[in-house]
């Protein structure tokens, strides 16, 4: 975060705000966005396992995915895979 900062030249709370009042999330949420956002496009575009496609997009654990994914999503990658399968 600071290195996005100084490369702003704005303090790190400066940074934040102007970044939150673009995009309407912090970074750390638009990242986590961007993320899942990518992981689920591997899944459907290229059949890749879920726990390769978070380890893909930089997720260290396939449960926390699981859990973020569904937060953002409204439900689990396997229910994802499952309704585009019956589909």
């Amino acid at each position: 975060m600071e290195q996005l900062a100084n490369t702003a030249q704005l303090s790190v709370s400066a940074f934040h705000r102007a970044f939150k009042e673009i995009t309407a999330d912090s970074p750390m949420q638009y990242l986590k966005k961007i993320r899942l956002t990518k992981a689920k496009d591997l899944m459907v575009q290229e059949s890749m396992k879920a726990y390769i496609a978070a380890d893909k997009v930089g997720y260290e654990s396939p449960s926390q995915f699981r859990r973020e994914f569904k937060r953002y999503f409204g439900h689990s990658p396997a229910e994802m895979i499952r309704g585009l399968r019956a589909a």
